[in-house]
């Protein structure tokens, strides 16, 4: 079988094997449940009928007692009569020894009656149920019998059928389970239930065609009558048709995802296999094409590299160490692209340890402090003092010297000449990172140079044997790798902070603000905290670069940042949006608490000219827009342009000031109870947090909410952070 034909087959597999168990499994468990339901259902109606039923004997053989108390016949008589007019019984017959009957109440069914005690006293239907007691004299000598009887009906039956809860048929007799006296059935259900009642016995349960349960019930002591209780199931009727559709439609499906995938996937791999066999047949120039970024994808891209890498190195593949190194050396060429820099050196230390036979090992690497600390290890258990991270000073034991001197170490420590905070090893091989752009070699650097940015030691050889030269020559590649990783993790980490940051001013630029953004309101929304946002312009400074050039207000510039920066927050974010336009974003802060802040950028611009050089100082004034999520827009772009539409209403308003936006249309207004006689703040804006009533002020009244103003026009408003009247503007610098 070719590949494509087993991985079809293995998906369909896997595929359909689970459908079908599912499918199994589904229609097993809803058949046993149901069957579980439906037996219990039966169950408790047999329990009914027999309760009422017993319950109904003991009532008639209250009443036959009732009239077997009277001595006299007329008494008798008047009894009986009695009893079938209270409903205690349906009808009384009063026999002699002979068995002549002697006195029966009018409209009494035909005889015989089929006795509680269970006993069948005829053939043929039930027509009543009786309860006999022995009629006697004074003397105690025998007289006859008293026999209190029920009408069997169809209204008996269906009395019985209403408290049990369940279909209800009483048969002629239990010989005779195909004829029906009375019952509940419908037709439609009737034969094929009393079908499966003659197959059954005792309290055994079974089950119709169409999905019926099944039970009979009696003749027995305490329930003398020949019945068949019936229930219908509970399962849809139309389950078994429903799972087999599904699981023929997750055939076909299964059968096209199949195809299609092995053709997806054989494809590659028979150009891959075409390949590999020119470079068996050494062409080392085959390739394969990269048709998607998938497994086979990298494969192919592996491949290629591989071939190319190969082609570079046969020449110095004279043997099986030397193999091992150029594959190596291909898988530090690979490792060094990426930038998560704990996976490299996992990986290095990984292979290291392969290709050395070493039992345990470390990557260390230099911190600012001049200390080297573990970044990982494998098999140091035991072997370390403490579950903390390796820390080594440099200088200070095997491994501290072979980062200060850049030469590589390896031997075997005697147990009274372990180096202290080092594992505990018989031998070790340590080797330093050679410095990135380096033309000599790991290890040859000569005395006096900065310590290496990191060491690579291994531990305990397997089979007690110390590292040789050769592993020496083999660390140094991978010491080699590592220390381009790092370098390559440094470059990547500064060139990604230079693509965030403005390089004038040291903020944040505009890309970083859009993803900033985002994430505040994000953060404000799922917390339920608001967020403001400042909208700087320096006032005219294009005034400034017409005047003193583009070089002074560059230094305008950034000496503006700088105060910026020096005014929030470590949490605020700073950006330069564009040319002279800066945003400030002030998480959970509302509008008054925005209004400071955009109080003291504006004196710490204003009250100190910036100097540009001995003979020019420059006093610039900055405008402010003021927004705030969610009281004046429900998103973060909306937010932004609510405080730039009210730092056009700060520059209209002659500069040098800041200007709260209003509150969105759509802002929810409330009546906030303000105490009577309450002052409003110096500032008149509004606080974050409820208004503080004490009880001596229960009787303050209400203020309606204003609404939302137009754009640029401040006022109070409800809310915590909401927008407010600014202060007076300030005149200088404009």
């Amino acid at each position: 079988m070719t590949l494509r034909g087993r991985l079809t087959a293995a998906f369909l597999a896997v595929v359909l094997g689970p459908v079908l168990l599912g499918a199994v499994f589904v229609g097993t468990t809803l058949a046993a449940v149901d069957r579980s339901r439906s037996t219990e259902r039966l169950g408790l109606a047999a329990s009914t009928v027999r309760t009422s039923v017993d319950a109904l004997c003991q009532q008639l053989r209250a009443a036959a007692d009732a009239v077997a108390l009277r001595t006299d016949p007329a008494a008798r008589a008047g009894a009986a009569t009695q009893v079938v007019s209270r409903g205690l019984a349906g009808a009384v017959l009063v026999t002699d020894v002979a068995g002549a009957t002697t006195y029966a109440t009018p409209g009494a069914p035909p005889t015989p009656w089929q006795d509680c005690s269970g006993d069948r006293t005829a053939a043929g239907p039930v027509r009543a149920l009786s309860a006999r007691v022995d009629l006697r004299d004074p003397a105690g000598v025998a007289l006859g019998t008293v026999a209190a009887a029920q009408v069997v009906d169809p209204a008996f039956v269906a009395r019985l059928a209403a408290a049990t809860g369940v279909a209800v048929t009483l048969l002629d007799g239990p010989a005779a389970p195909d004829r029906v006296t009375h019952t509940t059935e419908s037709n439609r259900v009737r034969e094929a239930v009393l079908a499966a009642a003659s197959t059954v016995d005792g309290d055994r349960v079974t089950e119709t065609p169409d999905g019926r349960y099944v039970r009979r019930l009696g003749p027995s002591p305490g329930q003398p009558l020949p019945l068949v209780l019936s229930v219908p199931g509970e399962q849809p009727a139309g389950l078994p048709a429903v799972l087999v559709g599904a699981v023929l439609l997750a055939a076909v499906l299964a059968v096209l995802a199949a195809w299609r995938l092995a053709r997806v996937t054989t494809r590659p791999l028979v150009e891959l296999a075409g390949a590999v066999d020119r470079v068996a047949r050494g062409d080392l120039t085959a390739r394969v094409p990269v048709r998607s970024r998938d497994e086979i994808g990298r494969l192919a891209g592996a491949f290629n590299r591989m071939t190319r890498e190969t082609a570079s190195y046969v020449a110095a593949l004279t043997s099986s160490r030397d193999q091992l190194r150029g594959h190596l050396a291909v898988l530090g060429d690979t490792l060094a692209s990426t930038h998560d820099l704990q996976r490299i050196l996992r990986v290095i230390l990984h292979s290291a340890l392969a290709a050395t036979g070493a039992r345990a090992g470390a990557v260390l690497l230099l911190d600012p402090d001049g200390v080297l600390v573990g970044q990982c290890a494998e098999g140091l258990e035991g072997r370390v003092p403490d579950a903390e991270p390796l820390r080594v000073p440099v200088g200070a034991g095997v491994i501290g010297a072979v980062a200060a001197t850049g030469e590589p170490q390896r031997g075997r420590v005697e147990p009274a000449e372990a180096p202290a905070g080092e594992p505990h090893c018989e031998t070790y091989v340590a080797v330093p990172f050679a410095a990135p752009g380096s033309a000599e070699p790991a290890g040859r650097k000569p005395a006096g140079r900065e310590p290496a940015v990191g060491v690579l030691a291994l531990y305990d050889r397997l089979g007690g044997a110390e590292f040789d030269d050769d592993d020496l020559a083999t660390l140094r590649t991978f010491a080699g790798h590592a220390a381009v990783a790092v370098e390559n993790v440094r470059v990547h980490e500064e060139a990604q902070r230079l693509s965030l940051t403005d390089p004038l001013t040291g903020l944040w630029n505009y890309r970083y603000l859009r993803e900033s953004l985002r994430r505040e309101v994000e953060r404000a929304s799922r917390f339920g905290r608001m967020l403001s946002i400042l909208a700087l312009d320096v006032d005219r400074f294009k005034r400034v670069n017409d005047t003193y050039g583009h070089t002074a207000g560059d230094v305008v510039l950034a000496e503006f940042a700088r105060r910026v920066r020096g005014e929030i927050r470590e949490v605020d974010l700073a950006f330069r949006q564009g040319g002279e336009e800066f945003v400030v974003l002030l998480p959970e802060t509302d509008a008054r608490g925005a209004a400071i802040v955009a109080e003291r950028l504006g004196a710490a611009v204003r009250n100190t000219p910036i100097v540009v050089d001995e003979h020019v100082a420059i006093t610039v004034t900055v405008s402010i827009g003021i927004a705030v999520y969610p009281d004046h827009a429900s998103t973060g772009q909306q937010v932004l342009d609510a405080a730039d539409e009210a730092l056009y209403a700060a520059k209209a308003a002659g500069r040098d000031g800041y200007r709260v936006t209003g509150l969105r249309p759509d802002a929810v207004t409330e009546e906030i109870p303000v105490p009577a006689g309450a002052v409003s703040p110096d500032d008149e804006l509004p606080r974050a947090g409820p208004v503080a009533v004490s009880a001596a002020e229960g009787s303050s009244r209400q203020v309606a909410a204003v609404p939302a103003p137009a754009p640029g026009v401040t006022q109070p408003a409800t809310g915590g952070a909401s927008s407010g009247p600014h202060p007076p503007r300030q005149s200088r610098g404009r």
